[in-house]
């Protein structure tokens, strides 16, 4: 795994429902998020916040809410995913809400096109995010980020990293998800997106789970994981602005992200939707850092490896 990492902070909730998302880089540096990585060897640089337009805070418009505003930032973003996978860096971006992963998931298509790499999206999240502007009334984008990502969205968004679609459905490995809309689910079912719902892992188990969700990766696979906070249950992470019950648990969260480390292909990340302002006392940013501490190496295990 690269032990190169570029924070990036992109401080918005443009395509959410609710605001405060915008406050989730601070809440994870204030949970000592660069400390904890260096503990583990790995070198840190924090590139700081990027900019972009503010939150108009308007109704849907064709049915989509602050169109203009989410392509402004996914294009700023991809500049800056891209900038750092063509220096040989690993990007973490730090949301934020879920539409950002468009412009992050679109640079590291884009680097792997140009690397000749095999790409797996692993889409942490209590969400398929799989609406278009028919299939949902609020016309929240951050809603839409993994339907845009495959081609079917707003032209502005889906050609942001150069190719459409910018990824297929059959390299994406959703886990968690346990909110999806009718018209959603039919449509996830005709793209082929592989989906690991929180039914799947009750009944086959974290493990068993993963061991699928991973599978068929090699040494020319780039994986990068999209870490939605409200993947986690919210008992044990109420920051999050859609929270929805039952959710993995902290065990079950540890041995996902280990058994993502233990694979060593990692090589950018996204953490999305962490709102301080539904938090309480930055637990769940925490939490967030004791997550990510597992996905490069922090190990529960004491029997030798």
């Amino acid at each position: 795994m690269n032990t190169q990492i570029s924070l990036i902070g992109a401080p918005t909730d443009i395509g959410a429902g609710m605001r405060g998302a915008s406050m989730g880089p601070e809440a994870l540096r204030v949970a000592q998020l660069t400390r904890t990585l260096e503990s583990h060897g790995l070198q840190v640089q924090d590139r700081g916040n990027l900019t972009g337009p503010s939150n108009p805070w308007l109704p849907p418009a064709n049915g989509y809410r602050h169109l203009d505003e989410v392509v402004a930032w996914n294009r700023t973003l991809h500049d800056a995913v891209y900038a750092e996978l063509k220096q040989g860096r690993l990007p973490m971006v730090l949301g934020g809400d879920h539409c950002l992963g468009i412009g992050s998931i679109s640079a590291v298509a884009r680097h792997c096109r140009d690397t000749g790499k095999q790409l797996r999206v692993l889409w942490l999240d209590a969400h398929a995010d799989f609406n278009t502007n028919s299939l949902t009334p609020s016309g929240n984008i951050h809603g839409m980020p993994v339907a845009c990502l495959c081609g079917f969205g707003p032209q502005a968004l889906i050609e942001i990293g150069g190719q459409v679609p910018a990824i297929h459905a059959k390299c994406v490995r959703q886990i968690g998800i346990r909110s999806v809309d009718q018209g959603e689910k039919r449509f996830v079912h005709e793209q082929g997106l592989e989906v690991f719902d929180m039914r799947f892992i009750d009944e086959m188990g974290m493990r068993a789970t993963m061991e699928q969700a991973l599978s068929g990766m090699d040494d020319n696979t780039h994986l990068h994981v999209s870490f939605d906070v409200d993947f986690l249950d919210p008992a044990i992470a109420p920051g999050v602005g859609t929270t929805v019950p039952g959710g993995p648990s902290y065990r079950e969260a540890q041995l996902c992200m280990e058994m993502i480390a233990d694979t060593g292909r990692m090589a950018s990340m996204d953490v999305m939707e962490l709102n301080p302002a539904l938090d309480e006392r930055n637990r769940t940013a925490e939490l967030a850092v004791d997550l990510i501490e597992s996905l490069f190496g922090k190990s529960t295990l004491m029997r030798k490896t």
